[in-house]
């Protein structure tokens, strides 16, 4: 793997579920402050990142950097931990994982308990593992002990798994989704900041996507910043692995570049400029099809104040919402680079509204 990937692997491994965002906002704030001009955190936990302030068009480049995680929901008197899902989890994968609790004194580990298949009945074993059913031991024995370590009723924790760099230019990790999203718009800005334009770019590394079904910290972001034009930039489903069917989802494959929304939030006029830029660019890109919701920052950006044309960019990811998503290192080039491109070509005059 001959890029440098060290800043994006210290972003994957800070543990960030939604609502706890501090630690991987913090590590993307350090790095924005070696090379944009303005750099700050709002009250929602969202973080921006700007080249050029006082340029035009304003663009907003959003990805949202909180994961998936799992939160404290009772001690019983024997110190056993009760959890629920913060965000979306197939609960077979929670099964025998290790957890750290982020907890008021520092980071707990723990495993995640089930009964032994020894003791299941035959009609149990074939049943699916819930969340409700599962615990998290930390070797305690007692709930005034699970107190001693600092453990409360609300702290949340992350499975324990860092980032893996696996053979060719992919990386596995449990945050994929979508702290990659966070990093490529912060290359972006990166990209502008060595090769100035006309526009204002603001990246923003987004909070509580995940559970953000009324739009999360996009919306109050992109409220904030009332931007011109907003760049979306998430994961969507790698259909090169088995059992996908693509007459649903596309066609695209882990080191294809870009996929390109179209529909819903996705404004049309902002996709088809960005599919010039990226044959222009020769930068490789597939095309999905959005005919609703993209589930997506796109969701609580598109309909702010008056209306934002925006633009939605994913990477293709395997294994979604489980310990190791994979992505192609080099999609994450193509993607900065894509959106990069695309904001060269914006001036004061470029106007979305369709005629």
């Amino acid at each position: 793997m001959s890029q440098d990937i060290a800043f994006l692997e210290q972003l994957l491994d800070a543990p960030g579920p939604s609502g706890f965002e501090v630690r991987p906002a913090r590590v993307w704030r350090k790095e924005a402050e070696t090379f944009a001009s303005d750099v700050r955190v709002d009250v929602h936990g969202n973080s921006y990142a700007t080249v050029n302030p006082g340029g035009a068009p304003r663009v907003m480049l959003a990805g949202h950097i909180d994961e998936i995680g799992l939160q404290v929901t009772h001690i019983d008197d024997d110190g056993f931990l009760y959890i629920d899902e913060i965000g979306g989890w197939d609960p077979q994968v929670l099964v025998g994982q290790r957890v750290d609790i982020l907890g008021r004194d520092g980071d707990v580990p723990g495993v995640i308990g089930k009964k032994a298949i020894h003791l299941m009945s035959p009609e149990d074993r074939t049943k699916a593992s819930r969340t409700k059913d599962l615990w998290v031991d930390v070797g305690v024995t007692s709930n005034k002990e699970a107190a001693e370590l600092g453990l409360r009723v609300g702290d949340p924790m992350v499975l324990r798994q860092k980032a893996l760099r696996l053979a060719g230019d992919r990386i596995a990790s449990r945050a994929i989704d979508d702290r990659i999203g966070a990093y490529v718009v912060l290359e972006a800005v990166r990209l502008l900041a060595n090769d100035p334009c006309q526009a204002a770019a603001t990246a923003v590394a987004t909070s509580q996507e995940e559970i953000g079904y009324s739009g999360g910290g996009a919306r109050s972001s992109a409220y904030s910043l009332e931007p011109d034009v907003a760049l979306v930039v998430d994961v969507t489903f790698s259909t090169d692995v088995p059992d996908i069917e693509k007459k649903e989802l596309g066609d695209h494959k882990i080191g294809g570049g870009p996929v390109l929304s179209r529909g819903s939030a996705a404004h049309n006029g902002v996709f088809e400029m960005m599919a010039e830029v990226a044959e222009a660019e020769g930068i490789p890109y597939s095309v999905q099809a959005s005919p609703k919701a993209t589930r997506t920052d796109a969701d609580g950006i598109f309909l702010t104040r008056g209306g934002v044309p925006t633009g939605l960019v994913s990477v293709p990811n395997r294994y979604m919402h489980s310990p190791n998503e994979v992505v192609s290192v080099q999609d994450l080039r193509n993607t900065s680079l894509l959106l990069a491109a695309f904001i060269r070509r914006l001036t004061p005059e470029t106007d979305f509204t369709p005629r």
